[in-house]
């Protein structure tokens, strides 16, 4: 729980009063390699904390897996839209890695919101790192070559290529494996 509220503070600051509520609404969750933290078709609940491992959220498609975003340490993951709007959610969310979550409930969460207005703020920046990272992924795939896609992985987040694999990266990038491999042949 430490490593949550030393994140939180980074974004704002919050009263003793705030961080005891939060404190009181999260549950640790230790989860193994491989499992689905949500399924499509389920209602997306909770609001996850990364203290420790690496996701993806993926869809699928015409039975291949398309990956649209990975999760890390420090970031909060969820299926946003299953999640503010309590219906069912198109994506699945695996975990990559074993990982250690901090788990808040959709119900927990409003409470807090209207109990607390420093958390409300603090979850609005959130939501905003959240669609300028969303936009930022639109623009890359809308203008960008498969070649420059890669580099600013590289150049970006090169801890993806350290943790995720390869099948995964691809996926992420829109391109197939073998167009990944020939463009990391190249570099």
């Amino acid at each position: 729980m430490e490593a949550l509220l030393q994140h939180i503070k980074k974004f704002y600051p919050l009263g003793q009063d705030a961080q005891e509520a939060l404190y009181n609404c999260f549950t640790q969750k230790q989860l193994p390699k491989n499992e689905l933290l949500l399924q499509h078709d389920n209602t997306c609940r909770h609001l996850y904390f990364v203290e420790k491992g690496a996701l993806r959220g993926f869809y699928n498609l015409d039975g291949k897996e398309i990956t649209h975003w990975f999760g890390f340490e420090n970031d909060f993951v969820t299926s946003f839209h299953s999640f503010i709007t309590q219906t069912p959610a198109v994506e699945n969310i695996q975990l990559l890695e074993s990982c250690t979550l901090w788990s808040i409930a959709k119900d927990d969460l409003t409470t807090l919101l209207n109990q607390h207005q420093e958390i409300e703020r603090l979850l609005r920046i959130a939501y905003e790192k959240y669609y300028i990272r969303l936009e930022e992924r639109f623009v890359n795939a809308q203008f960008k070559t498969a070649a420059e896609r890669y580099e600013n992985l590289l150049t970006q987040t090169p801890h993806i290529l350290e943790r995720v694999p390869l099948g995964c990266v691809a996926s992420y990038l829109g391109i197939s494996q073998e167009t990944l491999s020939r463009i990391r042949s190249r570099l």
